[in-house]
């Protein structure tokens, strides 16, 4: 198994997976959001996770992120596709248009972004999103009569509250592109559990920056559902023509990124993070 998929329930259900098994995972982190989903999607084995849970019980805060990236390393994922409900921060991109950012701001306070807690680890995030990874998803744009816009900056707010008009105009001064909620610390756990990660977006909403515009969890559900059967075609696409064989740097992030010794992490932390950094200690 090599291609974990993280998304809301809405593209688990349009997706064509076969052979489906479901899996409960424990990790040292606690419970994943749900039991992860395997089976074959373009006759690749897969591994779905819901983000938000089964009934979207968890908030964009309270997403168990660290066991959802740990559940799929554990299942010897390489590799993570997602997917995310956006409002975008442009009058080009509007509702359903899809988006594949390289670049995230965050704007987050209240979450666990790092497996690492007891050590420290100065890992490197220039390039928050596996470029080889999102440059593949670019290129099955044509998966789709959609709109698809390869490249943009997604700022990440807490939630799960949307933004005021003044933030909405704040990130918009600064040129970001897409706003959401869920993109951290999702990003900075994959790249610490060294696999490769990038995600597709799906425009809902122009947030609270278009004055003759406001964001309505109606609006934002019936746009997100539009955009579930686009994001489908590019992802499956994207799985069906992935290579096998991959060099890439995010499977080496923690190389020379430990700034404590070995002997002075606890024992505790060096088996909980074991699968994480045992080669490196």
């Amino acid at each position: 198994m090599t291609v974990g998929f993280i998304g809301g329930s809405g593209i688990y259900e349009s997706l064509d997976i076969k052979n489906s098994r479901e899996k409960r995972v424990e990790t040292p982190f606690g419970d994943p959001s749900a039991p992860i989903t395997i089976g074959t999607v373009a006759d690749t084995e897969i591994a779905f996770l819901p983000r938000h849970g089964r009934n979207h019980e968890y908030s964009p805060t309270t997403v168990p992120y660290r066991a959802n990236i740990h559940a799929l390393k554990q299942l010897g994922v390489d590799r993570i596709l997602s997917s995310n409900a956006v409002g975008s921060l442009r009058e080009d991109l509007p509702p359903q248009t899809l988006v594949i950012p390289d670049q995230i701001f965050d704007r987050t306070c209240h979450r666990q972004s790092s497996f690492f807690e007891d050590f420290v680890v100065h890992m490197s995030f220039a390039q928050p999103y596996c470029p080889q990874l999102t440059t593949h998803l670019a290129g099955c744009h044509e998966a789709t009569d959609t709109t698809v816009v390869d490249g943009g900056t997604y700022v990440c707010i807490e939630g799960p509250q949307f933004s005021t008009r003044a933030e909405s105009e704040f990130y918009r001064a600064n040129d970001w592109d897409v706003i959401g909620m869920t993109a951290i610390p999702e990003a900075k756990l994959a790249r610490e559990a060294e696999l490769c990660y990038a995600t597709v977006t799906g425009v809902t909403d122009y947030d609270v920056w278009k004055q003759d515009e406001q964001v309505t969890l109606q609006e934002v559900l019936d746009n997100a559902t539009a955009n579930e059967r686009a994001i489908k075609r590019v992802i499956e696409r994207a799985i069906e023509t992935l290579p096998d064989e991959h060099d890439c740097e995010c499977h080496q992030a923690l190389a020379n990124a430990i700034n404590t010794p070995s002997a002075a992490i606890p024992e505790e932390t060096k088996r909980q993070t074991e699968l994480l950094v045992g080669d490196y200690l």
